[in-house]
């Protein structure tokens, strides 16, 4: 996979993603009523760099909006972000993303940013290709086995993220050593995923939108689904990887959502079985898992073995006109 093309929040993918998120705003009284928020403190759902967001509370008492650049409360300095979600909605998420702990332990946004604010932070962004190179060749001098993803310099340019992948475990103190004397700031050196790799690129799909990692998904799962076979097969049995691999070279996340929509598909109109119907053959009975109306095939699981078999429509119907269908 490439590296990362535009993880900025103030590009046009940024805009997209708000401009989903304030119709969903608009939609907010349908949704869950009308009822006030219980928090005394408001909370706001916030993007930052690399696509990432987290929650953040409002002591300040001025109401903020959706697409507002604000200044937030960092590890021992401040950083900048964007306000993605608020209010009801906001707090919605945050009852389904964590329940032990209350708002007043999160972070706080300290005020909103200014037009110095969001000047400083694009000369930032403007300086993190020179960054990147940089550690580049530190990367290289040290003989490092790493991949260098992308570079996150904070707004009070006291710390440095460094995201990289790796397949083993690297000893990067040394690199730490000489990036922190070059840069006078604290380095985090953060081991990612490749689907967490393919979110902070904040890049098109195949399908010509932009990846639901970086779009609208709150959590990226290390397995969207736990059926990875039965959703290749039940598509006709064939794997074609270009339409099942992601950027990350992992099962398309949009894959686990699409998966309720085989289980629920019907075909009698045709003649064809619908997933999930049960059959009796010679071997035991079976399921239907699979239909490819292209290919004139269904595949079946014998429920005793497990052993799947790709049968024809006239073997199926052979098998249901000799022995009916439960």
């Amino acid at each position: 996979m490439s590296t990362v093309i535009c993880s900025c929040i103030l590009g046009d993918n940024a805009k997209v993603r708000l401009k989903l998120s304030k119709i969903l705003h608009e939609q907010a009284s349908d949704l869950y009523g009308d009822e006030p928020e219980a928090d005394s403190v408001p909370v706001c759902e916030i993007e930052m760099k690399g696509c990432r967001r987290e929650f953040f509370s409002n002591p300040t008492g001025q109401p903020l909006s959706i697409g507002q650049p604000v200044i937030l409360e960092a590890d021992g300095g401040f950083d900048f972000g964007i306000i993605y979600s608020t209010g009801r909605i906001a707090a919605k998420k945050l009852s389904l993303k964590r329940t032990a702990n209350g708002v007043e332990a999160l972070p706080a946004i300290l005020r909103p940013a200014d037009d110095d604010d969001v000047r400083s932070f694009t000369e930032i962004r403007h300086r993190e290709p020179e960054i990147r190179d940089a550690c580049l060749k530190r990367i290289e001098r040290h003989s490092l086995d790493m991949k260098l993803v992308d570079v996150d310099l904070r707004l009070d340019q006291q710390k440095l993220s460094v995201y990289y992948t790796a397949t083993h475990r690297v000893d990067f103190r040394g690199l730490v050593r000489d990036l922190a004397g070059e840069f006078k700031a604290r380095i985090q050196m953060v081991q990612i995923t490749t689907r967490e790799e393919a979110r902070r690129a904040n890049a098109q799909g195949p399908c010509g939108c932009v990846l639901c990692c970086s779009s609208w998904m709150q959590k990226i799962h290390a397995n969207p689904f736990a059926e990875k076979p039965q959703i290749t097969e039940g598509n006709g049995g064939d794997n074609h990887s270009f339409n099942t691999i992601g950027l990350c070279n992992k099962p398309k996340c949009c894959l686990s959502f699409s998966k309720g929509s085989h289980k629920g598909h019907t075909c009698r109109n045709n003649g064809w079985p619908s997933v999930g119907e049960m059959l009796k053959t010679r071997d035991g009975d079976a399921v239907v898992e699979g239909v490819d109306q292209q290919k004139k095939s269904i595949w079946i699981r014998y429920e005793a073995t497990g052993q799947k078999r790709r049968i024809s429509l006239d073997q199926y119907n052979a098998f249901t006109g000799r022995n009916g269908r439960k």
